[in-house]
């Protein structure tokens, strides 16, 4: 894997040379393209650079880029991502995956990623359904979501709210995007990466084959967080009022991160003579 000069950086050499799988029209393709934008824009080496994911549509993502990437299991890649920066605090630790991967059996991690606060940008494609596995509803769908076989009356519980629960957790920077508004994205990305503490984008990206009613949230979407507030108490009143399609910047603060110790580290082979019965 070789350098990229400031002067020749594009974003095409951040994609590998796989052809996306996804659904024509599928949001994703468009999440692709502005994290590969956003590197391109900080010019930053494709080998300090990994991408984490997990198990999905979405989560296909890391196959599709040239930097390093983990294709890992499902609900897992946030403990994976967290692993690695411990491990080179010098790299530039991406994460990626779906509102199922993230928000249901990887829901314990996600909270406790946040209250650590490592330097790490999260990105969940949301399109609040389990798209891979042909269309049930996840932890985003709204509760009178009927369009699911297996739930044909629709879950029948109120839908997760990720920035709220971001927040309340810890992440020190949480946004939210759509991904037919590709140049936000790009731009949020790009600050996510540069913020020093656990940025959570929730990205709004549509599923138009087991959800093709999104197709209109072009029209549903609008810019609310125009400036992003710095007191936490002061973000969770705006959230009383948003409707679940407000973008931008909710929240940014420059925050303790957790810093293990590693004065008293120990080999394999010392920590197997301690527990040896």
């Amino acid at each position: 894997m070789n350098d990229i000069s400031h002067a020749e950086v594009d974003f095409t050499d951040y994609k590998s040379d796989v052809s996306p799988v996804w659904c024509p029209g599928c949001g994703d393709y468009a999440v692709l393209s502005a994290i590969t934008k956003a590197l391109a824009e900080l010019a930053l080496p494709r080998e300090n650079v990994a991408l984490i994911s997990g198990i999905g549509c979405s989560s296909r993502i890391a196959a599709y880029t040239s930097v390093y990437g983990f294709h890992g299991i499902h609900g897992r890649a946030l403990p994976i991502a967290q692993g690695l920066k411990l491990a080179r605090p010098d790299t530039t630790v991406l994460c990626a995956g779906g509102d199922g991967d993230g928000f249901s059996i990887g829901g314990n991690h996600f909270l406790h990623a946040c209250r650590r606060n490592l330097d790490i940008t999260y990105i969940v494609m949301d399109n609040a359904v389990y798209g891979m596995t042909k269309g049930q509803a996840s932890p985003t769908s709204a509760a009178d979501w009927t369009n699911s076989k297996l739930t044909p009356e629709g879950p029948g519980v109120p839908p997760l709210q990720p920035l709220d629960i971001a927040l309340a957790a810890g992440a020190s920077h949480v946004v939210r995007c759509f991904s037919g508004k590709v140049q936000a994205l790009t731009k949020a990305i790009a600050d996510a990466i540069q913020h020093p503490g656990f940025s959570f984008i929730q990205v709004i990206s549509p599923c138009v084959t087991y959800r093709p009613e999104m197709r209109d949230l072009k029209h549903v979407v609008h810019e609310s967080f125009t400036e992003p507030c710095t007191d936490r108490r002061e973000a969770r009143r705006r959230l009383i009022d948003d409707d679940g399609f407000s973008l931008g910047t909710l929240f940014k603060s420059v925050e303790p991160s957790y810093k293990p110790c590693h004065q008293n580290t120990k080999t394999a082979a010392e920590l197997e003579r301690q527990f040896a019965l």
